[in-house]
């Protein structure tokens, strides 16, 4: 997190955790709900000032300190957020009062010296937020949301310091100042001026009410989904397990006895429970119950349902860009993307999406051929999807996730993925087994990164792998600090943190062989913070259509030899995943890309529309199903995200008009997986690893992506690269 000027992106992802930092209390009990009680009554003043002081304190213990985990409290949370506040401001104050003429060291790194206090305050907020949310935490944080926007107002729109940023902007200074120094000029100053810096009077006051009111819709909106998220659960008996799998059984065995149902079989409302479910179940009307409870998340017509909030969302988020000029909100978000313009984003998008319908409806034919045959059906439904593409990756393929899924053990792909972060970066993993480091609840783990050579201490790596009640689903990478150097070295505190269904007790969690490309892809952005070489914090930060391309990447090394022989092995025998079996997967790459390309775009298209349009009494149901339709969208899909649970836009301003950029990315690593792939030593070839690091990995955002990119393969990424990883046909020139 940037540590003086927070955009409303920062700020709108530290709030609704879309993006997250992480740090955990006591789980919501009535302990700590009398603690809170106290607060409001303003008793034992004494605990909530030490509750405050240990959230403010500077982290204890080895490794540069880490954070307290195991002695924080929700009870000193307000106290310390203000305290953070009064101490940053005051920072601010301090350069934006100085006598002295503006510098680039008197304004803009001491900029980056702020802040210190509210941050690691934030990383505990983070932790209340997405791994260990609670009814009392939820109430602090829909009150705090619109207080914490006005005091990044007071700074953004602090007269003072703009004029100072801007002085050094517009200084001599800058042309002596090395790359990464200029970056860091450039980016400051853009912080301020896209939002907000250079407006006046009404203008300016209005623009800060509007971020205000934001803040509390995206909290609103983001509690909304968890609480539909929580409150369905469906509950089967014995004879309505028809075509599960063993290992799902097992899973909604767990999951019902901790929700005090034992003797039943629970099938809650997330992706990591539903999709499996929709996989293999023969029951089709339970399928039917277990589609919509999910896909209507937010739409249920009742406190929870989030089509008014969204509308509101998008005239707010409309209304303050045209405060600064811009003909919607998109132009302004994509100003300084990669894309540079909706339209660029949106010809991308629209260019791979023929070729992704087209597909749908060879992939429904194959569906219908076998559901007509098998079971008499007429019409594939959305609910079918993926129970009879199932089906057709047996027919075509002889291909069986259930049994793909027996080698699939979470803790030996762990151990493919430090395999590969020792090949490629030359990271060693350690597991910290001692107690010296802290963890907010039993499940996390945590290990010592070091250079394999010099034994150099890069930093720690945190895992918290496991789904429970209190924590957002998906999957997602954070830090609770970033590396720097310009203030003294600063190793990095990184995090991945999914919603794998825990196996039963002494049994291996297995995983599908899309959520194993997805713990491969969150630790992509772990490696992407422990690679980082950057000096200032501002620098660690990243381009939205640029930073998911080296996660992705690395769901490649998902599918090496190296991997699949030594870290596949079946649970029960130990036996390396058979060469027939590995040659089927190969073969069925491409399976399915109809499906999984066409729901992605969906969402990433219906975002863009909702950005590039007036939304003046826009009705966000209508909009996304007329949208749709001029798309030709196939009947028998839905969004990945629909809209009314689509968090990466609506629950923050992190992805907002941006979520395109995962494909944006994809290009781009489609094109690098190839420069590997051509390379003499393949993936693993170790000239291609080294320019990976220096010019992809290390510098994060101190370099501007498409110079790095080029830095890298010599050349633009080519979208034809895409084409051919997802089996589309490839068009050429005459």
């Amino acid at each position: 997190m940037k540590k003086t000027l927070l955009s409303t992106f920062l700020l709108s992802s530290l709030l609704m955790a879309c993006t997250s930092d992480n740090t955990v209390i006591e789980s919501a009990n009535e302990n700590t709900t009398d603690k809170i009680n106290k607060v409001k009554s303003a008793e034992n003043v004494s605990e909530i000032e030490q509750a405050k002081a240990l959230l403010l304190a500077k982290w204890q213990g080895p490794y540069q300190g880490v954070p307290a985990f195991d002695k924080v409290s929700l009870i000193g949370l307000i106290p310390a957020i203000e305290e953070g506040m009064r101490i940053n401001l005051a920072e601010i104050d301090a350069i934006a009062n100085n006598p002295l003429a503006p510098t680039f060291e008197n304004t803009i790194v001491a900029m980056e010296k702020t802040g210190g206090d509210l941050d690691r305050v934030f990383t505990y907020w983070g932790i209340w937020s997405s791994n260990e949310s609670s009814p009392e935490f939820r109430k602090i944080q829909a009150e705090m949301a619109p207080r914490l926007s006005a005091f990044f107002s007071k700074i953004n729109q602090n007269e003072k310091l703009f004029t100072r940023v801007q002085a050094v902007y517009n200084s001599d200074e800058v042309k002596a100042l090395s790359p990464d120094q200029q970056r860091l000029v450039l980016l400051t100053y853009n912080g301020f001026a896209r939002n907000g810096a250079t407006l006046h009077g009404e203008a300016k006051k209005r623009y800060a009410e509007i971020n205000q009111t934001l803040a509390g819709l995206h909290t609103k909106f983001g509690n909304n989904v968890l609480a539909d998220e929580e409150s369905y659960v469906l509950y089967l008996t014995k004879d309505q397990l028809g075509g599960l799998p063993d290992s799902v059984v097992s899973v909604a065995a767990s999951a019902a006895k901790a929700r005090d149902h034992k003797g039943e079989w629970a099938i809650t409302n997330t992706r990591s429970s539903m999709d499996p479910f929709l996989t293999y179940s023969t029951e089709r009307e339970l399928r039917q119950k277990v589609w919509n409870s999910y896909y209507n998340r937010g739409n249920n017509g009742d406190e929870f349902d989030n089509n008014a909030i969204i509308a509101e969302i998008l005239q707010l988020r409309h209304e303050r860009v045209g405060l600064l000029g811009y003909k919607n909100y998109a132009s302004w978000r994509l100003e300084d993307r990669m894309a540079k313009s909706p339209e660029n984003a949106i010809a991308l998008m629209e260019g791979v999406w023929p070729a992704a319908i087209a597909r749908v409806d060879e992939e429904v034919a194959d569906m219908l051929a076998i559901g007509k045959a098998q079971d008499g059906i007429e019409k594939i439904e959305p609910w079918d999807y993926r129970f009879y593409a199932e089906k057709v990756r047996k027919d075509k393929y002889n291909l069986d996730s259930d049994e793909v899924k027996q080698y699939l053990q979470l803790n030996k792909l762990r151990e493919a993925m430090f395999y590969v972060a020792g090949r490629l970066f030359n990271f060693e993993f350690s597991e910290i087994t001692d107690g010296s480091v802290p963890v907010f609840n039993e499940d996390v783990r945590v290990w010592e990164v070091t250079d394999k050579t010099s034994n150099e201490h890069i930093g720690l790596w945190y895992l918290d792998p496991f789904a429970r009640k209190g924590k957002r689903s998906g999957a997602w990478a954070t830090t609770y600090r970033s590396h720097t150097t310009f203030d003294g070295k600063k190793n990095v505190l990184s995090s991945n943190n999914s919603n794998f269904s825990k196996g039963t007790d002494g049994q291996p969690t297995l995983i599908s062989w899309s959520d194993a490309e997805t713990y491969f892809h969150e630790f992509g952005h772990a490696l992407h913070f422990l690679s980082s070489n950057v000096a200032y914090p501002t620098l660690n930060g990243g381009v939205r259509d640029y930073t998911e391309f080296q996660s992705q990447l690395l769901e490649h090394w998902l599918a090496t030899d190296d991997v699949i022989n030594n870290y596949l092995v079946h649970y029960k025998t130990g036996e390396p995943m058979p060469a027939a079996l590995i040659a089927k997967i190969k073969q069925a790459a491409t399976f399915n890309q109809g499906f999984k390309t066409t729901e992605y775009l969906a969402s990433a298209l219906v975002d863009m529309k909702f950005h590039t349009v007036d939304p003046t009494n826009i009705d966000a149901q209508k909009f996304e199903r007329e949208t749709l339709s001029a798309l030709n969208m196939p009947e028998q899909i839905v969004m990945r995200h629909r809209s009314t649970q689509f968090g990466h836009v609506f629950s923050g301003e992190g992805y907002s008009s941006s979520y395109y950029g995962y494909m944006w990315a994809e290009v781009l690593t489609a094109d690098a997986a190839e420069a590997f792939a051509e390379s003499p030593g393949g993936y693993y070839d170790a000239d291609v690893a080294a320019k990976l690091v220096e010019h992809l990995f290390s510098v994060r955002n101190a370099v501007d992506p498409a110079e790095a990119y080029r830095a890298f393969r010599g050349r633009d990424a080519d979208v034809k690269a895409l084409m051919r990883d997802r089996g589309f046909p490839v068009k050429t020139k005459n």
